[in-house]
């Protein structure tokens, strides 16, 4: 696996505490989140940047989110598929450097480790109609 996947993985785990622990900011837990899922270097800021990216335009995302799910609340959403939607679409929405197609293929590989096997294919819908109507030039 690599560090950038496995950034990711762990990312969704914080993002997956802190929405069932109903916290917005990830700073005051990261310290004990890091002491118990330990990364280094690279895989380590990688992650932090998604989490508090991901964390800061939430509201943002979730208008996003909510937007190109007819039909689905969040709220009744589960609880991973919500936060691989959200750190997906953070990866395609704010950070040029992750071609989107490269976003949507490790949110669908994330979803099918750790979601539902219906997961990957309602993560790969929403986020390629995200895609397509949002960043249509990349």
């Amino acid at each position: 696996m690599g560090r950038r996947r496995k950034a990711r993985e762990v990312a969704l785990q914080f993002l997956y505490q802190l929405d069932l622990q109903g916290e917005d900011d990830p700073v005051p837990h990261e310290h004990e989140f890091w002491g118990r899922h330990p990364l280094s270097g690279e895989a380590k800021t990688f992650a932090e940047t998604l989490v508090r990216g991901t964390k800061a335009n939430q509201a943002k995302i979730d208008q996003v989110i909510e937007q190109y799910t007819e039909n689905w609340e969040l709220e009744r959403m589960a609880v991973v598929d919500r936060n691989i939607l959200r750190a997906g679409v953070y990866e395609m929405l704010w950070t040029a450097e992750v071609p989107a197609k490269v976003a949507i293929n490790e949110a669908i590989e994330i979803a099918k480790k750790f979601g539902t096997k219906e997961s990957s294919r309602f993560i790969n819908g929403v986020l390629d109609r995200i895609h397509k109507e949002l960043r249509p030039t990349s």
